[in-house]
């Protein structure tokens, strides 16, 4: 582990990015974009999965906001790792991050889990069950967003 994380932190782009202002700047703003696509697509749809907005036809939110979510997903995690290239080591040690990267694969897994087990759109399960994915779903993004924060105030 410590000999990928030392080859990570030694990559070519890490020094690219520890001397790169602006470089730094544009893949941090690139991390930050796809943490509001992700967060600001999830909590609406889950907030519907948990009874919220009843009026507003579940299926359409599911067809716009996951994939909504899953390019947020995608385009944070890219991002991510190229900010945690720069001190890999340092990152790897904090409890918080470990956290942080616990809670992203939870969340990961329990929406692939949901929509592999109640179909693409969600439309195979009932009420109680949708709002138990959704509940897990909230903590584990929110709680993902404040351990990110947080590693700003430990390192």
């Amino acid at each position: 582990m410590e000999a990928s994380l030392a080859a990570l932190e030694g990559s070519g782009i890490a020094a690219y990015l520890r001397s790169a202002r602006w470089g730094y700047a544009a893949v941090n703003a690139t991390h930050i974009l796809g943490i509001a696509l992700l967060v600001g697509a999830i909590v609406p749809l889950n907030l519907r999965l948990l009874g919220v907005w009843r009026s507003v036809d579940r299926t359409v939110l599911v067809r716009v906001l996951a994939p909504t979510a899953a390019a947020g997903l995608a385009l944070a995690a890219g991002a991510g790792l190229l900010l945690v290239s720069v001190r890999a080591g340092e990152y790897a040690a904090l409890a918080v991050f470990r956290i942080k990267l616990a809670l992203i694969l939870l969340g990961a897994l329990s929406a692939l889990w949901a929509h592999w087990r109640h179909g693409l759109l969600l439309d195979r399960a009932g009420r109680g069950r949708l709002a138990g994915h959704a509940a897990v779903s909230i903590l584990c993004w929110l709680g993902a967003l404040a351990c990110g924060r947080l590693i700003a105030f430990v390192t």
